[in-house]
C-alpha cells in the first residue's frame, strides 16, 4: 500500500488519503465578494476528485483585505449565506472535508486579476482603496503606499478574522486555515524586509510575530475544537536578508503550541524583485522538512510544483511532509488523485457515476473474469 493513499488524522478529521487541494484564488466572485457558479463548479468538481481535503480559497476578512474586487469575502451574512448555499449543493454528493482560507491582503489588497494589467495595483478611479500594512512600503513600484497599521487597526483586523470564522462556522466549513503566507499582511508582519517598524510589532522575530500569533490566538480561542484549524505561512522568501527558515520553525513552534491542527509550509511572494525558482518541482519542500524534522508530532503540508505521483509518494513516504498540497497539478488535471492511485496500484477513488471509465469500464483493459 502507498503511503500517499493512507489514511491521516488532521485533528478531529481523518483524511482518507495524503493529497492535499491548496487554495487557488479564483478572482471570480462578485465584486461583493459573493460566490458565483464558477466557484460551484470549480469547488464541486475538485470534491469529487478524490482528494483527501479542499482548501477553498482566500477569503477577505474586511473589505479592505480582499486581493482584488472580485475575491470571495466572508466580512457579511450574505457571503456566508452564499457560502452556506454552495457547501449545502456539495454535500448532495461528496464527503471530502471542504476548508476555506481566511486571508487579510495588506499592502497587496486592491489589485487588478492577474490577468489585467498584469495584477497592477488599482487606482481609486479603477476601483482601488486605501491599503494597510506594517510599514509604509509600497508592493512595487508604482503600487499604491500602504498606510501603517495602528494598534487600534490591528485590534479591528484580528476581529474581522475572529467574525469571519465565526461566520465560516455558521456556513458549514469543516475546518478553516489561516493565511500568513505569500506576501499577505500577516506574512509582512513576520517579514523584516515588509516590517521596519521601531514598536513592539518589529524588530526582532518575537515581536515580528507579535501581530500574527494575537491573531492565531484569537481563531484558536473562538474556532470549536471539534473542527479542525490549520495555518499557512513562508518557511522562506527566496530574498537576502528575509524571513530566515529558524525564524519559520520559531513560528511554527509557537502555532503548534496554540493547538492548531496543521502547519502548511509556503513561501515566497513577498518581495516582488525576487521569486522562487518555480521551475524546480518540489522547490518548496525543504521549508516543510525542516518544520516536520523540528516538530515531528505535528501535521505538516508541503506544496511548491509537485504534480508526479512518485514524487509526491516519496515526500510522504520519506516523512517529509505529512501532506502533499497538488495545486497547478489539479487544474491542469482535475482528476489527479484518480490517476495517481493507477500510477502508483491503489484502487482509485473515482465517484461511482464515473465508473465506467476506469479499468472495469475498458473491454481491452479488464480483467477476464470481468469480461460479460
Amino acid at each position: 500500500m502507498s503511503t500517499l493513499f493512507s489514511s491521516l488524522r488532521v485533528g478531529p478529521l481523518t483524511l482518507a488519503n495524503r493529497i492535499v487541494v491548496p487554495p487557488m484564488s479564483q478572482y471570480s466572485a462578485r465584486a461583493d465578494g459573493i460566490a458565483t457558479p464558477w466557484h460551484a463548479q470549480h469547488i464541486g468538481g475538485l470534491a469529487v476528485s478524490g482528494a483527501g481535503m479542499v482548501i477553498c480559497e482566500a477569503n477577505g476578512v474586511t473589505a479592505d483585505g480582499r486581493i482584488t474586487p472580485h475575491c470571495l469575502g466572508l466580512w457579511n451574512h450574505d457571503q456566508a449565506q452564499a457560502l452556506q448555499t454552495l457547501l449545502a449543493g456539495i454535500r448532495t454528493y461528496s464527503s471530502t472535508p471542504i476548508g476555506v482560507q481566511l486571508n487579510h491582503a495588506g499592502r497587496k489588497a486592491g489589485t487588478n486579476a492577474p490577468w489585467r494589467s498584469q495584477g497592477a495595483s488599482l487606482s481609486d478611479e479603477e476601483g482601488g482603496w486605501p491599503t494597510v500594512a506594517p510599514s509604509a512600503i509600497a508592493y512595487k513600484p508604482g503600487w499604491r503606499v500602504p498606510q501603517v497599521l495602528d494598534v487600534t487597526g490591528m485590534a479591528r483586523i484580528t476581529q474581522g478574522f475572529v467574525d469571519a470564522a465565526r461566520r465560516a462556522l455558521d456556513a458549514g466549513v469543516d475546518f478553516i486555515e489561516l493565511h500568513a503566507a505569500n506576501g499577505y499582511l500577516l506574512n509582512q508582519f513576520l517579514s523584516p524586509l515588509s516590517n521596519r517598524r521601531e514598536d513592539d510589532y518589529g524588530g526582532s522575530p518575537q515581536n515580528r510575530m507579535r501581530f500574527p500569533l494575537q491573531v492565531a490566538r484569537a481563531l484558536r480561542e473562538v474556532w470549536p475544537k471539534n473542527r479542525a484549524l490549520g495555518v499557512r505561512f513562508n518557511g522562506g522568501e527566496f530574498a537576502e536578508g528575509g524571513l530566515s527558515l529558524d525564524e519559520a520553525v520559531l513560528f511554527a513552534r509557537e502555532l503548534h503550541a496554540l493547538g492548531y491542527d496543521y502547519l502548511h509550509v509556503s513561501g515566497g511572494y513577498n518581495i516582488y524583485s525576487q521569486t522562487p525558482a518555480a521551475d524546480q518541482p518540489g522547490y518548496m519542500v525543504p521549508f516543510a522538512e525542516a518544520v516536520k524534522k523540528a516538530l515531528p508530532q505535528a501535521v505538516v503540508i508541503t506544496v511548491g510544483l509537485i504534480y508526479e505521483a512518485q514524487q509526491a509518494e516519496a515526500i510522504v513516504q520519506d516523512r517529509r511532509a505529512d501532506l502533499v498540497a497538488i495545486g497547478r497539478g489539479m487544474l491542469d488535471d482535475p482528476n489527479w488523485p484518480i490517476h495517481a492511485a493507477i500510477a502508483l496500484g491503489e484502487n482509485p477513488p473515482w465517484p461511482k457515476p464515473y465508473d465506467r471509465f476506469g479499468p472495469l469500464g475498458w473491454p481491452t483493459h479488464r480483467p477476464q473474469e470481468a469480461r460479460g
